[in-house]
């Protein structure tokens, strides 16, 4: 039997309690609470570094270059915060946080 349904942060709707992508706007983690991108503790959006390991929460988004909150997405133009490994063979997705792809060990500039 389903859960009751929950409201999307991003664009209000009602959507599956289970949800890791919103189906109706199609933006990622649309529940619970926001996390940070290297150890996945809680955090809130007016936090300038993680309670837990102290990752700065300020960063310059790589789509539009403005200094915006490290949640899932730049308060400015949208863009998913993430970053994609140069290697042909691997071009993981992965949040902006170090000079190396988590998967394939290759410097992603």
């Amino acid at each position: 039997m389903p859960g009751y349904k929950h409201p999307c942060r991003y664009c209000d709707k009602l959507i599956p309690p289970e949800s890791n992508v919103c189906p109706l706007c199609g933006k990622v983690n649309p529940l619970g609470p926001l996390r940070c991108p290297k150890c996945r503790n809680p955090i809130q959006k007016d936090w300038k570094k993680c309670s837990n390991c102290g990752l700065s929460l300020e960063i310059v988004c790589p789509k539009c270059g403005k200094s915006t909150f490290f949640g899932d997405y730049c308060e400015y133009c949208d863009a998913h915060l993430v970053v994609v490994c140069p290697n042909p063979k691997c071009k993981a997705e992965q949040s902006p946080i170090g000079n190396n792809c988590v998967k394939c060990g290759k410097p992603l500039k």
